[in-house]
């Protein structure tokens, strides 16, 4: 039989372990998207690098302002109206409540794959 000792030390090596991997997984996002911007490869964007990133993302922005432009100016008077702007943001939330149910969903799987596999 656990002792309660026995078990909060479980639990916190559990804790201590998951924090371990999430720290990793995260440390190795950033690491992956700022290696394309570290042009020396030393680990740590210069003021330049960080430059060229900033100049990147502004012109994937613009870029993406663009697309929206061309899909939702319906009078391609080359500004969204109110009701284009609307059209646009009912798209957009249309995406993200799919993205999340099909989150859900999977989650929902993966918890019954467990529940079997507990049952099993």
């Amino acid at each position: 039989m656990k002792t309660p000792l026995l078990r909060y030390l479980t639990a916190l090596v559990a804790c201590a372990l998951t924090l371990a991997f999430a720290s990793n997984a995260y440390a190795e996002e950033k690491k992956a998207k700022t290696s394309k911007y570290d042009t020396d490869k030393d680990g740590q964007l210069s003021d330049a690098e960080k430059a060229a990133k900033k100049e990147a993302e502004k012109a994937r922005e613009a870029e993406r302002r663009a697309e929206d432009l061309a899909k939702y100016d319906a009078d391609k008077d080359g500004k969204l109206s109110k009701s284009e702007k609307e059209a646009m943001k009912a798209d957009k939330d249309a995406m993200k409540e799919k993205a999340r149910a099909e989150k859900e969903a999977k989650k929902a799987e993966k918890e019954a794959k467990k529940a079997k596999s507990d049952k099993n």
